[in-house]
């Protein structure tokens, strides 16, 4: 199966490498192939055919390339909850949370997350566009690069004052003493229902589940395990950074998966969908709201509990 990913620097889709570097896949009888395909290029390249499935750090981002959920499933969640936090300059003088201060600051957000990220900024009150300025860093979207931890990096120079991106991008410019969270919407910081926007699923081509079900299978299956896994010992996160991250990153990784493991959990339940597809309404995304079924494999739902 070939996978294509987002991110790999990322705690979101975590349990995917995991279930790659642990041998996972190779227990299940699986060849998963995972190649980085960064900003919405893995989406595209899962439209395109260039890729079975993908490793969605969102998954509502999919319907750029699928409108309204057709020809792809989400099989299993990697992770629940819209998994981006706010961080901005160490000095900005502001109670945690409260986007009022934002109000005049230059902040970036990804293709994709940015909708979500505008989202929450309008809950908070504030009008994205005239409010704050949100700018595209150059060479941020480029094939090899994790968007998170190239704007801590802008954060650090001094080139921005604040971005939305996964928590390892955080973790690095808070362990660098240039950055600290501000909101972090999965522990209750976001004004509105913004946590429940999103989560990071696996997707997969329906022709190709029609075509290898069982490869699909064997999948889900060595996912759930990696996810139980980290939960029962999150210290194998620092085997698989080791591996598959820069080794700044991989130093970083262990303490942010042992914060993140509550979140590691298979199942999609329809109060979820219910959700994404209310944001995606929201943001112009779908017509309408669609069933379950037409959203999810519901062929795996069996396949989310280890045993």
């Amino acid at each position: 199966m070939r996978i294509a990913a987002v991110d790999l620097v990322s705690n979101t889709c975590f349990p995917a490498l995991a279930a790659d570097v642990l041998g996972l896949f190779r227990a299940e009888g699986v060849d998963a192939r995972i190649e980085l395909v960064a900003a919405l290029g893995a989406t595209h390249a899962l439209g395109e055919g260039a890729a079975d499935a993908i490793i969605a750090g969102s998954v509502h981002d999919v319907l750029t390339a699928f409108p309204e959920w057709k020809g792809v499933k989400v099989c299993v969640a990697l992770s629940r909850g819209t998994p981006w936090l706010l961080t901005v300059r160490t000095d900005l003088k502001a109670e945690r949370g409260y986007l009022g201060a934002l109000r005049g600051l230059k902040l970036t957000a990804a293709a994709g997350p940015d909708l979500v990220f505008k989202t929450l900024l309008r809950q908070g009150g504030l009008d994205p566009e005239r409010d704050v300025e949100i700018i595209a860093l150059p060479g941020a979207h480029e094939r090899n690069v994790s968007f998170g931890v190239f704007a801590a990096e802008a954060l650090a120079a001094g080139e921005i004052d604040g971005f939305w991106a996964n928590a390892m991008g955080a973790e690095t410019a808070v362990s660098r003493g240039v950055g600290k969270v501000h909101v972090d919407v999965r522990r209750g910081d976001d004004p509105g229902d913004v946590r429940f926007c999103t989560f990071a699923g696996l997707v997969v081509r329906e022709d190709f589940i029609a075509k290898e079900p069982a490869a699909v299978d064997a999948t889900v299956r060595a996912i759930v395990k990696a996810q139980a896994a980290l939960r029962a010992d999150p210290s194998k996160a620092r085997t698989v950074g080791a591996d598959k991250f820069p080794p700044d990153a991989a130093a970083l990784i262990a303490n942010v998966i042992a914060r993140d493991v509550p979140f590691y959990d298979p199942v999609i339940t329809e109060e979820m969908i219910e959700r994404l597809n209310a944001f995606a309404v929201s943001a112009g995304q779908l017509a309408g709201p669609l069933p379950y079924e037409q959203v999810v494999a519901a062929r795996c739902r069996t396949l989310w509990q280890v045993g």
